[in-house]
């Protein structure tokens, strides 16, 4: 499980010295920790797993938005810290799709659903979210699926 992987990094990295790992990882699992407070008002997914996966993607986007605001203010040396945190974060997600295994995803979808035009977006969207989500930046997905439909 990837908590524990996280637990495992903690360790390691105290014992190693390395304050800027250790500092990324107690960041990742203050945010776990936060989600879990939130999701015991209701009922959440079965699987530990997505629910972090979803919290380590989150982080990451906030991250590489940073990095984008920080290199257009020129502030390279904070870019390059959120670099670093991304690096660390990446490390506990799992492997994401390539743009061609990506394709290859929607098309199955495509011909599964039926699919006739762009009005079936969010059809595809949606399926594919629910088979894909730890795999893929969504973003990027829905960039590619309105590219597939046209």
């Amino acid at each position: 499980m990837i908590r524990e992987e996280i637990q495992a990094a903690q360790t390691a990295s105290m014992k190693a010295g390395d304050k800027e790992t250790l500092a990324t990882v107690r960041l990742m699992m203050s945010a776990i920790k936060n989600r879990d407070i939130e999701m015991r008002t209701g009922k959440g997914p079965a699987d530990d797993d997505t629910v972090i996966v979803e919290v380590l993607q989150k982080m990451v986007k906030q991250r590489r938005e940073s990095i984008q605001m920080f290199t257009d203010g020129g502030r390279q040396e904070l870019a390059d810290k959120e670099a670093a945190e991304v690096g660390v974060i990446e490390r506990f997600l799992p492997a994401q799709l390539s743009e061609a295994e990506t394709l290859l995803a929607i098309e199955a979808i495509k011909a599964e659903l039926s699919v006739t035009g762009l009005k079936d977006m969010g059809r595809v969207m949606a399926a594919l979210k629910e088979r894909h989500a730890s795999q893929l930046d969504m973003s990027k997905a829905s960039t590619l699926v309105k590219a597939a439909l046209l």
